[in-house]
């Protein structure tokens, strides 16, 4: 078998970025971006709309069946490829200027064996090596470069069947990686369902109304009370960038919204560190506060709203936290799984803005939250513990699998595009 090495722009008759934007709240062709270049397929609810009016083959980045996409710019997606089939209704489309369309010549590129060498890891090696330019967010993928790339091309029957292979071998594992992705949304509700039980005590079967929001009932033996009655609020500041000797000597650490990422997940209870620090000079000209160890925290500003956090040392914070030292009838990581466990009502009911979601103070000073006794909190806590352990142990095994499953895909596609899999002969995947 004879497999030569050719220039793309050899074998292409349209490599180039699309439009520039003229988007459309509604309109005759469809957009298709970056955001909506996703690795399970096009996302067609991502898709926006071009006001052109008329011929829409004469656009820049008019797509046909058979395209394949690159993400062309950025560092989040950036070299993410697509395949373009058809639209879902009958509305033409076309590429925006993020993304670059790819339309190998049938007479010497079978269209889906060129998408599985872009996908391959021996070209995007090669992207991120060599066709990259720029710096920091402003990289992009070079076209002139990835013209010039030369790229392994067999016989058209031998790429059929490659292709062949390939569209039957990805699909079966991609529906064992849809399986496993089921199993793990399966196990992420699990451990928010089980977290709200032991939090509202729902294996109590003697119980009363609740005066809480989001709890019908709490167990007869526990009370439902104001926050603010059980804990001191607080809240925290930035201060002033124009003052460089409050930037100075730096040593008290300073929860901000980075420090969300700590969180995020839900598997980390306590901040021990943090990304930036303030000093005893700027704490002392700010509204600033030093918290002690044990203050709970909630971010109440924008797309880091709702997730909490306990201090795991004295500790700032910025104005984009409420906090809470706890009294002697509250628990402070009971405190922190209770707010955990409301955080969907807190979102839902308390947030407003559309874009930039912030919860305000008055909302939070009127909280209500179940108080079991002090020992009953502790064996909550210790409970809601163990129940995640067993659940985040199981999502970490099939997130092992689906990496594992990622991995055996692309050294499939990898080896079968440059010819070191020989596909008549090779096994079928039946695991």
């Amino acid at each position: 078998m004879t497999w030569n090495y050719i220039p793309l722009r050899h074998v292409t008759h349209i490599l180039n970025r699309g439009t520039a934007p003229d988007y459309s709240d509604d309109g005759p062709v469809r957009m298709v971006s970056q955001a909506a270049n996703q690795e399970s397929g096009l996302d067609w609810n991502r898709t926006r709309f071009h006001s052109h009016i008329g011929d829409a083959r004469k656009i820049k980045g008019y797509l046909q069946p058979g395209d394949s996409l690159v993400n062309s710019t950025g560092t989040g997606t950036l070299g993410r490829i697509g395949w373009f089939d058809s639209p879902p209704d009958s509305r033409p489309c076309v590429a925006d200027g993020h993304v670059t369309v790819v339309r190998f010549d049938p007479r010497q590129v079978e269209p889906r064996f060129g998408y599985y060498y872009l996908k391959s890891e021996s070209f995007q090696k090669l992207m991120f090596e060599t066709l990259i330019t720029g710096a920091t967010n402003q990289i992009e993928l070079s076209r002139e470069r990835m013209r010039a790339t030369p790229m392994p091309v067999a016989a058209l029957d031998e790429q059929r069947r490659i292709t062949e292979f390939l569209d039957a071998q990805v699909s079966h594992i991609d529906q064992i990686a849809i399986a496993h992705s089921n199993v793990r949304k399966l196990l992420t509700q699990r451990r928010i369902s089980a977290i709200s039980e032991l939090i509202s005590g729902s294996s109590t079967s003697s119980r009363k109304p609740s005066e809480i929001a989001w709890l019908d009932s709490i167990p007869t033996n526990w009370e439902s009370v104001k926050l603010a009655f059980v804990a001191k609020i607080g809240s925290g500041h930035t201060p002033s960038r124009s003052r460089p000797e409050w930037w100075t000597k730096c040593d008290i650490p300073w929860i901000t919204t980075g420090e969300v990422a700590q969180v995020r997940n839900d598997r980390k209870e306590t901040i021990f560190h943090t990304r930036e620090n303030i000093s005893t000079i700027g704490l002392a000209n700010s509204a600033a506060e030093l918290c002690p160890t044990g203050t709970v925290v909630l971010c109440r500003t924008a797309a880091s709203a709702g997730f909490s956090a306990v201090m795991g040392a004295s500790m700032a914070t910025s104005q984009d936290f409420a906090t809470w030292i706890c009294g002697p009838k509250l628990e402070p990581y009971y405190l922190l799984w209770c707010l955990r466990a409301m955080r969907t009502d807190l979102l839902q009911r308390l947030a407003t803005g559309s874009t930039h979601k912030t919860i305000y103070f008055p909302d939070l000073q009127s909280l209500r939250i179940p108080l079991p006794p002090l020992s009953e909190q502790r064996e909550i806590v210790a409970n809601i513990r163990d129940e995640n352990d067993r659940i985040d142990r199981l999502m970490d095994a099939v997130g092992r699998q689906l990496a594992l499953l990622a991995e055996r895909k692309q050294a499939l596609i990898t080896a079968a595009v440059t010819g070191q899999l020989d596909v008549k002969t090779a096994r079928p995947e039946t695991k």
